[in-house]
C-alpha cells in the first residue's frame, strides 16, 4: 500500500475540482471502453478482465467477491472439520459396511483369478501403468511440447483433481483391500508394491482412467472437430477397451474388490461430467483471470490441510501432494506465458527428430528443475518456519529434523506427532511445483533458444 501523508492531501485540495472530475470521467470511460473492446475469446469463451487504479502510478489488486467467499468457505469448512471430527464420524459409519462387502466379494475376486497365467499377469501389470506417475511424467509434458497445450493443461488439472478426490476418499474410509490370502496379490512392479500399501475403496485407477480417456474423447469430438464417424467410433472403441482392461486388471491383480471398482466408477464419471461443464470457464480464468497465482497457491495449501487423516499412514497423501504441486506450477507458468507458448498459435513441424529433441531437452530440464526446487526448499522452508515460530518435523528430507523426529518418536513410542508440522509436505509441494513450472515455461524458452 502506498504511504499517504496529510501534506499531500492538503496540497491536493488546491487542484481545480472541475478539471479533476473531468479527467476522472474521461479516465473511467476510456477504461470501460478499452475493457469492452479487449474482450478476448479463449477456447470459445469470452473472458474480460478489468483493473482499476486507486492512485495515479499505483495499481491496487482487486479481490473479486467470489474469491473471498470461496476462501472464507474453505476456512469455515476446515474449522468445522476439525472441531466436529467429521472424518472420524464418517469413517465410523461407512467403514464397517465396506469391510463386510470386501469379505463377501472375495469369491468374486477368486473367480476372476481362476484364469491367471504368467503372461496375463505381466500384461495386466503393464496396463496398470497407464495411470502411473511415470506415464503422466512422459505423456502430459509431451502434449504441451507438441502443441496440444489446451488438452495438456486440462488433463493435468483433471488428473490432479481425480487423484485428490480418490485418495481423500481412500484415507477417509480406510477400508482394506481384498485379504491376501486367499486372494493372490500380483505385484510385478515397484509401483504395484506402493499401491498395495494404500487402502482399497475407491479404485483410483478406475477414477483416473475414466477421467483421462473420457476427457480425451470429449476433446477430440467437441474441440478438434472434422473427425468422421468411422474415426470417432474407432477412437471410442480403443478408449473404452483401455478402461475395461484397467478396471478388470485391478480385480485380476487382487488389488480391488468389485465395490472398490463401483465406487471408483461413480466418482470418476461424476468428476468427468463436472469437469466437462466447467473446463472452458476454468481455462479462461487461468489464462486471464485476476489473482490466479495467489488464489491457486492458497487453494493448494488449503487442499493439503483439508485432506483427511487415515487410520494408518499410506503413500496416498504423498501422491496427492506431488500432483497438487504440478498443477500449481502448470497454472502459474501458463498464466505468465500464455501469449508466448500456450495460445495454440505456435506451431512447429511434427517430425520424429523434432519431437525427440524436444522430449530429450524437456525431460532433462524438468529433472534439473525438480532437483533444484527440492534443494532450495530443503534449505529455505525449515528456516522460514523457524523464523515464523512454526514447530516442524521431517520424516525424510531434512537430516537434522529427521533425527530429532526419530528420537522423539522412540521416546513417545508412537508413529505420529501432532504437535509439529511435517515440513516434508511443503518441500514436496515446492519440488513438484518447480517441475510443473519448468514444463510450461522453462522448457519452451529453451526450445526457442535452441531452435527446436
Amino acid at each position: 500500500m502506498p504511504h499517504l501523508n496529510m501534506t499531500d492531501n492538503i496540497i491536493s485540495l488546491d487542484w481545480d475540482i472541475s478539471s479533476a472530475a473531468s479527467c476522472a470521467c474521461e479516465s473511467i470511460n476510456s477504461k470501460m471502453y478499452a475493457a469492452a473492446c479487449s474482450d478476448s475469446h479463449m477456447s470459445g469463451l469470452g473472458f474480460t478482465v478489468m483493473k482499476s487504479q486507486a492512485f495515479t502510478g499505483f495499481e491496487l489488486p482487486i479481490i473479486p467477491l467470489w474469491q473471498l467467499l470461496v476462501t472464507a468457505g474453505v476456512f469455515g469448512f476446515l474449522f468445522v472439520l476439525q472441531r466436529m471430527e467429521l472424518s472420524k464420524r464418517i469413517r465410523a459409519r461407512i467403514q464397517p459396511y465396506v469391510c463386510r462387502q470386501v469379505e463377501k466379494e472375495v469369491s468374486a475376486v477368486l473367480l476372476v483369478q481362476k484364469y491367471s497365467h504368467p503372461l496375463l499377469d505381466t500384461f495386466m501389470g503393464t496396463i496398470a501403468l497407464v495411470v502411473s506417475v511415470e506415464f503422466y511424467t512422459l505423456i502430459l509434458p509431451l502434449l504441451f511440447w507438441i502443441g496440444q497445450v489446451r488438452l495438456a493443461r486440462q488433463l493435468t488439472l483433471l488428473m490432479a483433481m481425480g487423484i485428490y478426490a480418490g485418495n481423500s476418499v481412500k484415507d477417509l474410509v480406510s477400508a482394506p483391500r481384498p485379504p491376501s490370502p486367499p486372494v493372490r496379490r500380483i505385484i510385478s512392479t515397484d509401483n504395484a508394491e506402493k499401491w498395495s500399501e494404500e487402502y482399497g475403496l475407491p479404485s483410483s485407477h478406475t477414477i483416473n482412467t475414466i477421467c483421462f480417456t473420457g476427457y480425451i474423447f470429449k476433446y477430440l469430438i467437441m474441440d478438434s472437430g472434422g473427425l468422421g464417424a468411422l474415426t470417432i467410433s474407432a477412437i471410442a472403441v480403443f478408449l473404452f477397451t483401455i478402461q475395461v482392461l484397467v478396471v478388470t486388471g485391478r480385480v485380476y491383480l487382487g488389488m480391488h474388490s468389485p465395490i472398490d471398482i463401483l465406487a471408483g466408477g461413480v466418482i470418476g464419471n461424476l468428476l468427468l461430467l463436472g469437469w466437462c461443464l466447467i473446463d472452458n470457464y476454468l481455462d479462461a480464468f487461468i489464462i486471464s483471470g485476476e489473482n490466479v497465482i495467489s488464489l491457486w497457491a492458497t487453494a493448494a495449501v488449503l487442499a493439503s490441510f483439508a485432506y483427511p487423516t487415515p487410520e494408518q499412514p499410506t503413500p496416498s497423501f504423498g501422491d496427492h501432494t506431488c500432483f497438487n504441486g504440478v498443477a500449481f506450477g502448470i497454472v502459474s507458468g501458463v498464466h505468465r506465458t500464455f501469449s508466448l507458448f500456450h495460445s495454440g498459435a505456435q506451431t512447429f513441424p511434427l517430425t520424429l527428430a523434432g519431437v525427440g529433441s524436444r522430449l530429450i531437452v524437456g525431460l532433462l530440464t524438468i529433472a534439473i528443475a525438480k532437483e533444484v526446487s527440492k534443494s532450495l526448499a530443503i534449505i529455505l522452508l525449515p528456516r522460514i518456519c523457524n523464523l515464523l515460530g512454526i514447530c516442524v518435523r521431517s520424516s525424510s528430507y531434512v537430516p537434522y529434523l529427521r533425527k530429532e523426529f526419530e528420537h522423539k518418536m522412540k521416546s513417545l513410542e508412537s508413529t505420529d506427532d501432532e504437535s509439529s508440522w511435517d515440513v516434508d509436505t511443503a518441500i514436496r509441494l515446492v519440488q513438484y511445483a518447480g517441475l510443473g513450472w519448468a514444463v510450461v515455461e522453462v522448457a519452451p524458452h529453451l526450445f526457442v533458444l535452441l531452435g527446436l
